[in-house]
C-alpha cells in the first residue's frame, strides 16, 4: 500500500515536471499564467482566455539549451502589446509606431507571441 503511494505521489510529480519544462526558459517578466489573448465573443464580452501556458503547448515548446523554442527549433519570445488606452496619451502615433519597428526586428530572429494589452478582454470605455 505505501509503496502504491510513493509510486503514484512520483508519477504526478513527474507529470508536473514534464508539464512544466518549458516554464523553466520563459522570459523573466513572462508567466506561465499570464494572458496572452482575450478573444471578444460578445461585445463587450471575453470568451476563453488563451495563457502562455495554453499557447506553449499550441507551440509544442521546449527548452533547448537553455532557450525557448518551438516544435521547428526556432526561440520563442513573448511581447506585450501597447495600445489600449481609454483617453490615448498625446504621443501614441510615436508609441505604435516603435511598437512596429520593434515587432520587425524581432519577428527576424524569433517566434513572436503577442500578449494583448488588455488580458481581462472586456471593451475599455
Amino acid at each position: 500500500m505505501l509503496a502504491n503511494l510513493i509510486l503514484l505521489g512520483a508519477l504526478l510529480i513527474g507529470m508536473v515536471i514534464a508539464g512544466c519544462k518549458p516554464c523553466a526558459c520563459l522570459q523573466k517578466d513572462v508567466q506561465p499564467a499570464d494572458v496572452v489573448s482575450a478573444p471578444i465573443r460578445k461585445p463587450g464580452r471575453a470568451g476563453r482566455k488563451v495563457t502562455v501556458d495554453d499557447k506553449l503547448k499550441e507551440l509544442k515548446a521546449r527548452c533547448k539549451h537553455g532557450k525557448l523554442v518551438d516544435s521547428t527549433g526556432r526561440e520563442i519570445f513573448f511581447y506585450r502589446m501597447a495600445g489600449c488606452w481609454g483617453n490615448p496619451p498625446a504621443d501614441y502615433r510615436e508609441i505604435l509606431e516603435r511598437q512596429n519597428t520593434e515587432l520587425a526586428k524581432l519577428r527576424k530572429h524569433y517566434h513572436v507571441i503577442e500578449m494583448t494589452c488588455n488580458p481581462s478582454g472586456e471593451q475599455p470605455y
